[in-house]
């Protein structure tokens, strides 16, 4: 057979369980998919190809996995930083979105989120806000793989001006979203809190996610604040509350998941509930550490997530999983804690279980669709190398990636975008820039 594209001499890392990295590897792509993965040292034959790729000792592995992203948050990037969640949220954020975020805000947003991610190596995204018809259409423009998920409040937001109509507008955000799978954009829900959402809301929500086969996103237990408030109204924690309400199962993506007590852990791995850790923005709002360990010990499927340039303040998954790997190990005390193979695992294979993604992509094996990257090992400060899993985590970075492919087409190649006008998003970016501080009597900063 001849496929379309042989990319070999390779140090390829499938991340299938149990598989080692394959050196001289390659991958055989066809009409978007991986059909053989293999090894041929020199001399030996290779899978015939109308085009031939030789990495020359590079590194190839699937493209990361971001499980919990708001894009159109970039153009918030350091808007108001240093402050507690909740003056930060409503003494900040809130006003902005509702001054200021519409469908073309969220769509330059996300252009901007999209660029950032590609040129970090990320091929499959989880995004998250108000308004996402507009990164909906960026996303899909850009090529990534995503979960693009409406924001449900029970509030005044923007594009919902009047909450009555938050879930009229959530169905009909996921019923205008079918032409958007057959370019891997799936449309879905995310209810922001428990305490931002009713009973009411986050059961109806719900069920139009479960009657339609899709993940259902929420924040969960973020701050010990939350927890206390839930506690007060409910006499549960926010994970036994939304069990009471019926909503925790396999397709329930919980983010953030920071006070968890170990009966809440319990529930989450007996409904089998998914969790998307955000180490960075955790630390900088000053929420806490997530017991990541702990549910991995309790068997529920964790991955990484950048959740919010306003948060964080980038949406660099190298960052994440090299903070991962450190934080948890001196919480625990233990040098042991979450190993670097495991913690690419997150960012990988079990990102994509967490979005509901792992028959098409995480690892890079035959069937799967051609999801990749191609890291750079010709540098100083990956040189020399003994174990890539380790390289990964703890040395490289987001500037080491080379290239990016999305289901068989390049969206990065030698560093440089293909699919986006990176010149014209940023000049749009910067308007949207002139445009806030023009409304701020011309401020540098909101704080």
């Amino acid at each position: 057979m001849l496929f379309d594209l042989l990319i070999h001499n390779a140090l390829l890392l499938t991340m299938e369980p149990g598989q080692l990295p394959l050196a001289e590897g390659y991958v055989a792509i066809h009409r978007g998919k991986i059909s053989e993965v293999g090894q041929a040292a020199a001399g030996q034959s290779l899978p015939q190809a109308a085009q031939v790729l030789d990495v020359q000792g590079d590194l190839v592995m699937p493209g990361l996995v971001n499980c919990h992203c708001h894009g159109a948050m970039t153009l918030f990037r350091g808007l108001a930083d240093d402050l507690p969640l909740d003056q930060w949220l409503h003494r900040h954020i809130f006003p902005a979105e509702a001054r200021w975020v519409n469908e073309d805000f969220v769509y330059t947003g996300t252009l901007l989120a999209v660029a950032e991610l590609i040129r970090g190596g990320v091929t499959s995204v989880a995004d998250a806000y108000f308004c996402e018809s507009g990164a909906r259409e960026a996303l899909a423009q850009a090529g990534l793989r995503a979960v693009v998920a409406q924001g449900v409040i029970d509030f005044p937001a923007p594009g919902v001006p009047d909450p009555k109509e938050n879930l009229w507008v959530a169905r009909e955000f996921i019923d205008s979203g079918q032409e958007f799978r057959s370019r891997g954009v799936i449309s879905t829900l995310f209810c922001h809190s428990p305490y931002t959402c009713s009973a009411a809301t986050l059961q109806a929500a719900k069920e139009i996610t479960r009657a339609m086969n899709l993940p259902f996103f929420i924040h969960l237990a973020e701050t010990r604040e939350e927890v206390s408030q839930c506690r007060e109204q409910t006499g549960l924690t926010p994970v036994a509350y939304l069990d009471r309400l019926g909503v925790l199962d396999a397709q329930t993506v919980a983010v953030h998941g920071v006070w968890l007590g170990e009966a809440d852990q319990e529930l989450l791995a007996a409904r089998q509930v998914k969790v998307c850790h955000c180490p960075e923005s955790n630390l900088k709002l000053a929420a806490g550490i997530a017991p990541v360990s702990e549910l991995r010990r309790r068997q529920v499927v964790v991955g990484l997530g950048t959740d919010g340039a306003a948060s964080n303040n980038n949406l660099d998954m190298w960052g994440e999983m090299s903070l991962t790997a450190r934080l948890h190990k001196v919480a625990a005390l233990d040098p042991t804690i979450l190993p670097a193979r495991q913690v690419l695992e997150m960012a990988t294979l079990a990102g994509a279980q967490v979005l509901g993604l792992a028959a098409v992509t995480g690892s890079l094996i035959p069937g799967k669709e051609a999801d990749l990257i191609i890291i750079d090992l010709h540098q100083p400060h990956l040189t020399p190398l003994y174990d890539p899993y380790s390289h990964l985590v703890y040395a490289a970075g987001a500037a080491d990636v080379r290239a990016v492919m999305v289901g068989g087409r390049w969206l990065l190649w030698e560093r440089q975008l293909l699919s986006l006008n990176w010149p014209e998003i940023r000049e749009q970016a910067v308007a949207w820039a002139a445009r806030w501080r023009s409304g701020h009597g011309g401020g540098e900063t909101a704080a």
